[in-house]
């Protein structure tokens, strides 16, 4: 009886420790339920990041390319503006150099005009005194004739 009795305390007791375990296993059955939850969110989450960052990748890949491609269309347009600047330059440089060559050419036709027109001014002017000359000795005669003539008659 007494060996029943603890046995059967024995069994009672081995019966709370399994409702204990059991209530602790589904305890712990919950919390593990909870973190495969969490777990499973937690997946989610960083597939949706995953994503996000790959579309993120994609849109900075193409913000890269385009502004490569913007880079190199403002360093064409630069080289452009050069090589026109350059030839703008030449052009300008060799109108210059046609200028001046003009300008050197009419400076000496000038300056040969100008020679001849006071060689020719100098020629009217000795001519002229000449003439002036001849002039008052004309007029010098006629007074010598005036006068011979006038004695004479």
């Amino acid at each position: 009886q007494e060996e029943k009795k603890q046995l059967i305390l024995k069994v009672e007791e081995l019966e709370r420790k399994l409702e204990t375990m059991n209530a602790q296993n589904i305890e712990f059955l919950q919390v593990i339920a909870k973190r495969e939850e969490s777990i499973h969110q937690c997946q989610l989450r960083l597939e949706e990041k995953t994503r996000e960052c790959s579309s993120l990748a994609r849109q900075l890949e193409m913000a890269i390319e385009d502004a490569k491609r913007q880079v190199e269309q403002a360093r064409e347009r630069a080289a452009s503006r050069e090589r026109t600047a350059q030839s703008k330059l030449l052009d300008l440089e060799t109108q210059l150099s046609r200028n001046k060559t003009e300008m050197n050419q009419l400076r000496r036709s000038k300056d040969d005009a100008e020679h001849r027109y006071e060689s020719r001014l100098q020629d009217l002017k000795d001519r002229l005194e000449k003439s002036e000359s001849t002039n008052r000795s004309m007029q010098n005669y006629i007074q010598f004739l005036k006068s011979s003539y006038a004695n004479v008659f």
